[in-house]
Formats: structure tokens, C-alpha cells, sequence
């Protein structure tokens, strides 16, 4: 039998389980970690320096290379397959996680790197080099681009991380079962070699029965309270807690509100604008996918029209599947009034040309770059440019006290893009300290009151919440830009001192 196209589809399934592992890694470090780039970066520095090992080691393989291939294969099935779960679970038990997640993607990595050597020492008596060099990197690179693309598509949304990892241990366990009946005339103890791949298979079947009580297990490690609704997007792990004073939400690990206490911060973040705005028809809402702000927005009767944008659609249907959160929002999206987009916020407001009297901005903190550059002058700039000449905004700015300097970035980048900016902060308890920035194209008064009923904004409470004590008040910073974020350095460097 020819086992050569056989084994190339083999090299294609190689390298995509392989990337898998990687972004796997990457991604959780992500979810638990932030700081996305410098995650992939190192992530992505130690795997490939781990294939060079890899291969380096290879040479030390001259004997049974057949069986060394299946014992590599079923290896990186076992240890790439439960990465995800162990991840987790390293994350929320060990002190030294970081050194246990490079030593997971760097023992990956070396398995990975073993791989390709030895089956193009498996295939060398079938082909001349250069035929054989040129097939295995066309069909590793397939591979590598199969995975990528399938894997924030599909994989992470449909499957989940557990399961996707899993999934794909199989898939590695799988082809190093096939390979002792591919490779049966080069083996010896293949019996041996047949037991060990089923063990192995036997283990990521159970685990992926299991893949609930593994993510549970795992999440259940990380959060303090009852884990009553979680699911993931393209975009994001979106996850519901529940305890005696409320749900509380978070996004990728990070808590984005507690229903016991967010309409502090809501009532701060929307009200400011849409009073100094006097009576506005026209409001852009920009994030706010849980439907908070729109339920102050939609308080006022003036209001006409409200335009909702948040990139994650299973964000913006969230109260549809989780009926607290509809009861909390009123039932916000049902309004007439209410049109929601599902777009990147930067993409959407380069394209649209409508005007708007009020913007509330309400992205998640700036802990990454794409998130930083929702936060920088050009983004600004654009979102001013949609503003009527008598309109204003809000803007979540993050926390004047833990974070100084990032929230002193933010009212510099506003300025720096054409506002006039009043900063402002409150007291949510579920978050300490938090600040906000009230903003016009044109020069105005704070203001004193507000038109509807509330549950915290009052007269004097409006007042004091544009006075900084002495430890929060501005501190030199430079401004954050499109291409130079500093925004996102600030902010990892004070939030690290707190966590």
C-alpha cells in the first residue's frame, strides 16, 4: 500500500492541532492574565522556540522512528488534549501558574517539534528531499491556516476551550492509533503501542463526556460565588455568578457589574450627559450590551432614537437568555426606539454619517489593545465628528484612585482630540473609586440637576462628584494615539499593583 498522501494528511493534522494548542494557551493566559498582547507574544516566542528543541532532539532518534512517531503523537495528544482544563485549573490553585503554563506550551511545543522530523525521515524512501521538503511545509502551513481560521469562528464559540482542546487530543490520538496498522511493517510491539493509544483515547473520551464538569470544575475555582450562566462568543467568555446580594457579570474574568449596586454607576455614567445635552432625541450607546445604560437613557421622553453598538451579539441577546438581566434592563431592547448594531465601535462610527445629541461610551476597561485604541484620539476624533455642535458624551474612564495615570490618559486624549472635558467620579462598591468624563465640542457648565427619577443622583451627590481629593487629582501623562498606546501601559502597570 502507498502510505504517502495518507501520511501528508497526517503532516496537515499535525500542524493544526498543533497551532490549536498554541492559540489555546494564548487564550487562556488572556482570560486570566489580560494583557493579550504581551500573552501571545511570549506564548507564541516559547512554542516556537520549543519546536526548535524539538527538532533539535530529533536527531538523537535513529532506531524504531514508526514507534517514536506514535509515542510522540499519543504524548501530545494527552498533554494538548487536557491543556486547556489544566490551565484553568493551574490558574486558580498554583501560585507558580506562570511557570506552569510555559512549561505546558514548551512541553507542547518539543512534542510538536519531534513530530515533522520524523515523519519526513518516515517519507524520505518515498520521495527525493527536495519533493518531500516542499510537500510536508505546503501541507503544515495548510494545516497551520486551517486551524486559524477555524478556531475563533467555530471552535471557541461552538465547542468551547476545554472541549475544542480536547477534541483535538483526539484528533492527535486518533492518528497515532491509525499509525500502527499505517506504519505496521516498520513496527515492532505493536500491540503494545495499540493499548497505550486506546488508554489514551479512553482518557479524552471521558474527559470530553465530562467537559461540563471540567469547565465547571475549573470556573467554579476562579469565582467566589454560584456559576449560573455561562457561554462563549467569538469574542469573549461571557459568565453569570449568583450570591445572596444579586448576579454579577463578567466578561473574560473581569466582573463588569453586580445588580446590587450597578445603578450607581449607571445612573453616574448616563445622566451627567444627557442633562448637559438639555433635551436630547438622538443617543449613540456605545458597548452597553447588557441593556443598563439604555434603561436610563430611555427614561428620558425626549429621546426618539437610540443606537446601540456592542460587538458581541451574544451580548446584546444576554437578557433574552437570562431573564434577570431582562427584568433588571426593563426589558430594554423590546423599546421601539432601540436599534442595535452588532460591529467593531471603530469600524462602524468610520462608516456611519448620522448625528447624534448624546454618546455614551462604555467600552470595558482598556486592558488590551484593541480595546486601547477605542480610547485614543482617532477614535475620538470620529466620535466627535458624529456629535451635534450642542451635543455631549460620557465616557467610562476607569478608576481615578487605582488607576491615576490611566484615568488622567483618557481626560488628556479627549482634550487632546477637540473636547472640552469635565472629569467626574462616584463610589460604586463593587469596584472601589470610579471615575467618568463628561465632554462637548463646545465650552460648558457642569450640570446641576437631573430631569428623571433616580436612585442615587441627587442635587448635592451630582455636585461632588466633580471634586478630586488631592490623591486623585491629575498627574502629567502623555496622550494615548492610534499608534502609540499608552494608554494600555498605564493601565496594566497601576492594576497590576492591585492584583
Amino acid at each position: 500500500m502507498n502510505r504517502t498522501p495518507i501520511l501528508f494528511l497526517n503532516v496537515l493534522v499535525i500542524a493544526a492541532c498543533g497551532l490549536v494548542y498554541e492559540l489555546l494557551a494564548g487564550t487562556v493566559a488572556s482570560y486570566v492574565l489580560g494583557d493579550s498582547v504581551t500573552q501571545f507574544s511570549l506564548i507564541i516566542g516559547l512554542y516556537l522556540s520549543a519546536l526548535g528543541v524539538g527538532a533539535w532532539l530529533s536527531r538523537f532518534l535513529d532506531r524504531d522512528l514508526a514507534a517514536r512517531f506514535v509515542d510522540v503523537e499519543l504524548a501530545v495528544a494527552l498533554i494538548g488534549g487536557l491543556s486547556a482544563p489544566m490551565l484553568f485549573l493551574g490558574f486558580a490553585r498554583l501560585e507558580w501558574f506562570r511557570l506552569f503554563l510555559f512549561l505546558v506550551v514548551f512541553a507542547i511545543g518539543v512534542l510538536v517539534g519531534l513530530e515533522l522530523p520524523i515523519l519526513m525521515r518516515l517519507l524520505r524512501e518515498h520521495l527525493d528531499f527536495k519533493e518531500l521538503v516542499s510537500r510536508v511545509l505546503t501541507f503544515d502551513y495548510a494545516g497551520s491556516l486551517f486551524a486559524a481560521v477555524l478556531f475563533p469562528m467555530f471552535l471557541v464559540p461552538r465547542l468551547g476551550l476545554v472541549r475544542t482542546s480536547i477534541v483535538f487530543g483526539l484528533l492527535n490520538a486518533a492518528v497515532g492509533l491509525y499509525g500502527t496498522w499505517l506504519l505496521r511493517p516498520l513496527l515492532r510491539g505493536v500491540t503494545v503501542l495499540r493499548v497505550r493509544a486506546a488508554v489514551v483515547i479512553l482518557i479524552l473520551v471521558i474527559a470530553l463526556l465530562r467537559a461540563d464538569t471540567l469547565t465547571t470544575l475549573a470556573e467554579d475555582e476562579l469565582y467566589a460565588d454560584d456559576i449560573v450562566y455561562s457561554t462563549s462568543s467569538p469574542y469573549q467568555r461571557i459568565l453569570v455568578t449568583n450570591n445572596a446580594a444579586g448576579f454579577q457579570l463578567f466578561l473574560n474574568g473581569n466582573l463588569q457589574f453586580s445588580s446590587a449596586d450597578e445603578y450607581r454607576y449607571h445612573e453616574a455614567l448616563v445622566h451627567p450627559a444627557m442633562s448637559t445635552a438639555g433635551s436630547p432625541r438622538r443617543v449613540l450607546i456605545l458597548g452597553g450590551g447588557d441593556g443598563l445604560a439604555l434603561r436610563e437613557v430611555l427614561k428620558y421622553r425626549s429621546v426618539e432614537q437610540v443606537t446601540l453598538v456592542d460587538l458581541d451579539p451574544k451580548m446584546t441577546t444576554l437578557s433574552s437568555k437570562f431573564a434577570p438581566l431582562r427584568a433588571l434592563n426593563h426589558n430594554s431592547f423590546r423599546d421601539r426606539r432601540v436599534h442595535v448594531v452588532n460591529e467593531d465601535a471603530m469600524v462602524w462610527i468610520e462608516r456611519v454619517r448620522d448625528t447624534f445629541d448624546v454618546a455614551i461610551v462604555d467600552f470595558p476597561d482598556p486592558s488590551s489593545f484593541s480595546l486601547g485604541k477605542l480610547y485614543s484620539t482617532r477614535f475620538y476624533r470620529l466620535l466627535r465628528a458624529r456629535l451635534a455642535p450642542e451635543g455631549a458624551i460620557s465616557v467610562q474612564c476607569t478608576s481615578p484612585l487605582y488607576a491615576r495615570q490611566a484615568y488622567w490618559c483618557i481626560i488628556r486624549t479627549l482634550e487632546a482630540a477637540g473636547f472640552a472635558v469635565r472629569p467626574y467620579q462616584t463610589t460604586v462598591p463593587s469596584f472601589g473609586v470610579w471615575g467618568f468624563a463628561l465632554a462637548s465640542p463646545r465650552a460648558f457648565q457642569a450640570p446641576v440637576s437631573v430631569g428623571v427619577s433616580t436612585r442615587f443622583l441627587d442635587v448635592p451627590t451630582l455636585a461632588s462628584m466633580f471634586v478630586f481629593p488631592r490623591d486623585m487629582s491629575p498627574v502629567p501623562v502623555e496622550i494615548n494615539r492610534l499608534d502609540n498606546q499608552m494608554l494600555v501601559r498605564y493601565y496594566e502597570d497601576e492594576w497590576r499593583k492591585w492584583s
